[in-house]
């Protein structure tokens, strides 16, 4: 115990010294680059113009900005936000936290005494939220309420945030994300694996990420631009927890870099086959199936197919819980129809066209659940052999 606090005192000077020598000068200049800039007044009729829910529901800083606008406003706004809160734990609660959370919403919203009642809705669902009990107590109802309260924050609430000082600063920090990022934003530490990936983390806030280098002159050579540029495209479009997400994108002299999420828990193949005993526990596969397929779903509902299904391609992160990466072979469909592309058969020397839509991604069930082959293409679910006159 004595050499570990002694290791602890060593660590705490050495970071002690290494802070007094910090440059002063570089140390301004870092701060500098981190003010917010001032919005332009196009960047404000841009924003206005994209309405409720881009603007505070699906993009994660106007959403927050909102939330905090909601929580320092009046008791009606501060009970919505609340609302919304717990509506949200109870859904991912389970066993005794989920009966908690039921509690609370009825004890807190649902009681006209309470200071938080939900005394901003009308008509039929006041009366749902008054009569509410833990007999009638259920999903439909409260996805009927949650509704509601999303109609009261379109509203005022709404007006209200576009004229207070959160939503300058959201407008704010859309103009600092519009700066040009390059390599001089990153520390580069090591490299995670073959294929071009690199661990950085970025100077200004100590955020780690993995960063996915493509060599340009190696895509020159082998005419992978435009699935370097589709990849991009694709990630950009993309936001789910279990997904690999895109942070940032920029490019050197050298290298087309794709910022991403930082998985450290490793891939699923490594989880199978190499860590201890050979498999996973079957409640593993059931929790890994629903989180991938999760992730499948979201794709698929943007017309995004997956294509490329396989152990190494599922990373775990620092909590166990686990991500689709590596979209490099991921194509977006035109609405409503499927795709016909060429691909060669595994084991026979013949190329033939292949008529897919998103059924391809998960029939017959998940393909991580056995070993993928690299250039495997995975068919199935409602593909077919065509010819290439198929739209």
């Amino acid at each position: 115990m004595g050499d570990l606090l002694g290791i602890d005192n060593l660590v705490a000077n050495t970071t002690y010294l290494k802070a007094q020598q910090i440059n002063h000068n570089e140390l301004k200049k870092r701060r500098l680059s981190l003010t917010l800039p001032k919005p332009k007044a196009s960047a404000l009729q841009t924003a206005e113009g994209e309405g409720y829910e881009s603007l505070c529901e699906l993009q994660p800083i106007g959403r927050k900005l909102f939330q905090q606008f909601l929580l320092t406003s009046i008791d009606p706004y501060v009970a919505a936000a609340e609302f919304l809160e717990e509506l949200s734990r109870w859904r991912f609660a389970e066993d005794e936290k989920r009966e908690k959370a039921k509690q609370t919403i009825l004890a807190k919203f649902c009681q006209p005494q309470s200071r938080r009642f939900l005394s901003y809705l009308t008509g039929e669902e006041a009366e749902i939220c008054k009569d509410l009990s833990d007999s009638n107590f259920d999903e439909v109802i409260f996805d009927q309420l949650r509704e509601a309260t999303r109609e009261f924050l379109k509203g005022k609430p709404f007006l209200g945030y576009l004229k207070s000082p959160f939503f300058y600063r959201f407008l704010q920090w859309k103009e600092y994300e519009k700066q040009k990022i390059s390599n001089k934003y990153f520390y580069e530490f090591r490299t995670l694996g073959k294929g071009g990936f690199g661990e950085v983390g970025v100077k200004h806030t100590g955020q780690m990420y993995a960063c996915k280098k493509l060599d340009k002159r190696r895509l020159k050579k082998k005419g992978g631009e435009r699935m370097a540029l589709l990849e991009k495209q694709i990630l950009e479009k993309v936001n789910s927890l279990f997904i690999v997400n895109l942070a940032y994108a920029y490019d050197s002299s050298t290298h087309l870099c794709l910022v991403m999420d930082l998985m450290t828990g490793g891939d699923l193949k490594f989880h199978i086959y190499d860590l201890g005993r050979r498999g996973i526990r079957m409640e593993r596969v059931v929790y890994y199936t629903a989180q991938i397929t999760t992730g499948l779903l979201h794709l698929h509902n943007m017309s995004i197919v997956y294509r490329d299904m396989k152990p190494e391609n599922v990373l775990l992160d620092g909590k166990g819980q686990c991500r689709l990466s590596d979209l490099g072979l991921a194509v977006e469909l035109p609405k409503g129809k499927m795709n016909c592309q060429k691909v060669s058969v595994s084991r026979l020397v013949l190329t033939v066209a292949v008529r897919y839509g998103p059924p391809v991604d998960s029939n017959p069930g998940p393909s991580c659940c056995r070993q993928g082959r690299r250039n495997e293409f995975p068919i199935g679910g409602g593909a077919h052999i065509g010819n290439l006159t198929d739209p």
